[in-house]
């Protein structure tokens, strides 16, 4: 690991480990503090949109009478938040005119990412999935206008989190924020299944006018975050680099991202008819439909990355985008951490960070599809789930900042693993039960409890490990590995239930937590 002096340089785990902790009062005081509180409101902003593309949609299409599979295949509309480290360095160092210099770097892209997040759920309440054939293809593209957008507030949230306090209110912040998150998506979860209901619309009487009434209504929660991004002050711990390239660079650079993501697009679109032919082809061959679309959707995936790498080389080559500017937005943020940390120990890091929450996030897409299979009512789902749960999971919040202050956070991370793969067990005596309110009450605690405190240890443990010269940047890699592989596997969470059922999907869900505790086990013992 290189020494490096640097004032903005993060402490590295094992150098945190020697500070001395804090006592139970002095910890406790610590959600006092302004910034604390502030991540408590930008938290909520950010957990508003994270439910309307996931489990509030899943609902109101279900309700429209769109097949199960279908529904949990939209949950690959918020694959922006795991490939939010791609865009992360515009982010992170593209001003926006006029905005920018009102509003400051992180400021600006908040209000702008909240503007977008409010289009796209205007978008998507305006979209009747059932007007015409193509009214789940206009849905979809609205899905992801909004996790787009909501995946780049999370950049902009999580660079100026680790930018406006030390390393020992980090802890803390991730608690409130999680408590904010939270609330946020009771709102957009039982709030949007209230107001459904509300204005008419049931399983047995579907009403696209209730659930449109309901996402104007959610776009408007979202002023929350805009009212907070122009009260809160700029950090002041940032790299101060706007005079290192000229706007005319920073154009030809978004023109980059464009061609890219350009190319990505047109690949998907032209690739379509063949993709076809490929899935009919190999579904004879294994007799297996889903294996034969997971294969060929990975391949098309990384063909298209392929193209669009390529694309962007092309214009580097071109000379219209310097190399170094490149380098500096890309390379250098990659090859800090790799220095830092060395090669060995980064790979282990980085696999930990991919796998952490793969059992809650695969079993988290299909969950309210679950809740309603076995006949629990929305307004049931509202109060237990959302509600009930809510309180659960900011307690377990509050708790895993806590004890991550006291112990230390690779332990907590290791308690936190466990809980949540455990807790998955529980799905399955759910699953047997049926329709059972106290079981779900029993479930839902234990399951948000330990997805809580699980939570906040892990936002702490990815904020010590990012260097504070590439906050968005960094911090976005981290966070988009986190929910790539677990998003995947969770867009087929419907296909897998139809094929080997509840009870058996629980437990495999559970079983996919065991690698975690043996990564953890032995990144601590590299640590010490």
């Amino acid at each position: 690991m290189n020494a490096d002096n640097s004032p903005r340089q993060q402490p590295t785990p094992s150098a945190q480990a020697t500070q001395p902790t804090q006592g139970w009062l002095e910890t406790i005081a610590s959600f006092k503090h302004p910034r604390v509180i502030t991540m408590l409101f930008l938290g909520f902003s950010a957990g508003v949109p994270i439910l309307l593309i996931f489990s509030s949609l899943g609902l109101w299409l279900r309700e429209a009478g769109v097949e199960r599979s279908a529904v949990t295949f939209f949950s690959w509309a918020a694959l922006g938040y795991s490939f939010k480290f791609v865009w992360a360095p515009l982010v992170d160092k593209l001003p926006i005119p006029f905005l920018t210099r009102w509003l400051g770097r992180r400021r600006s892209w908040m209000i702008l990412s909240q503007l977008s997040i409010i289009i796209a759920i205007l978008w998507m309440g305006m979209t009747n999935p059932l007007a015409s054939e193509n009214s789940l293809t206009m849905m979809a593209l609205a899905a992801v206008l909004l996790g787009f957008s909501s995946a780049t507030q999370d950049v902009v949230i999580d660079a100026y989190r680790i930018e406006s306090a030390d390393s020992d209110l980090q802890a803390m912040m991730s608690s409130t924020y999680i408590a904010g998150y939270r609330i946020g998506m009771l709102v957009a979860g039982a709030g949007a299944l209230y107001l459904a209901s509300y204005f008419g619309s049931a399983k047995e009487s579907y009403s696209y006018e209730a659930w449109q009434w309901t996402y104007v209504i959610m776009s408007g929660v979202m002023l929350v975050g805009i009212i907070t991004t122009l009260i809160i002050p700029e950090p002041t711990r940032q790299r101060d680099d706007n005079a290192k390239h000229n706007a005319s660079e920073y154009l030809r650079f978004l023109l980059l991202f464009a061609l890219a993501v350009l190319a990505f697009i047109a690949t998907f679109y032209f690739s379509s008819e063949s993709v076809k032919s490929a899935k009919s082809i190999l579904t004879d061959t294994f007799s297996n439909k889903h294996l034969a679309s997971f294969m060929i959707e990975t391949l098309r995936l990384s063909f298209a990355v392929i193209i669009a790498w390529g694309v962007a080389k092309l214009v580097v080559y071109s000379g219209i985008v310097k190399q170094s500017m490149l380098n500096d937005t890309y390379v250098a943020p990659v090859n800090d951490f790799f220095s830092r940390y060395g090669l060995n120990l980064a790979i282990l890091l980085l696999v930990l960070i991919g796998l952490y929450r793969i059992s809650d996030i695969v079993l988290g897409v299909i969950a309210n599809v679950f809740y309603q299979d076995l006949g629990f009512t929305k307004i049931e789902i509202a109060n237990v789930v959302k509600t009930f749960g809510l309180f659960m999971t900011i307690a377990g919040g509050f708790l895993g900042g806590l004890l991550s202050v006291r112990f230390g956070v690779m332990k907590i991370l290791f308690l936190g693993a466990a809980l949540s793969a455990a807790t998955n067990i529980l799905f399955m005596v759910l699953a047997n039960a049926g329709h059972d309110l106290t079981m779900l009450y029993i479930v839902i605690s234990a399951d948000n409890l330990s997805a809580g405190l699980a939570s906040a240890a892990f936002i702490a443990f990815l904020s010590k490990l990012t260097n504070i010269s590439f906050t968005a940047v960094q911090y976005a890699i981290f966070s988009s590995l986190m929910t790539l592989l677990p998003k995947i596997l969770g867009g087929y969470s419907g296909s897998m239930v139809d094929s080997m059922g509840y009870p058996n999907f629980f437990m495999f869900t559970a079983i996919l937590g065991i690698p975690v505790l043996v990564l953890i086990l032995v990144a601590g013992k590299r640590f010490e």
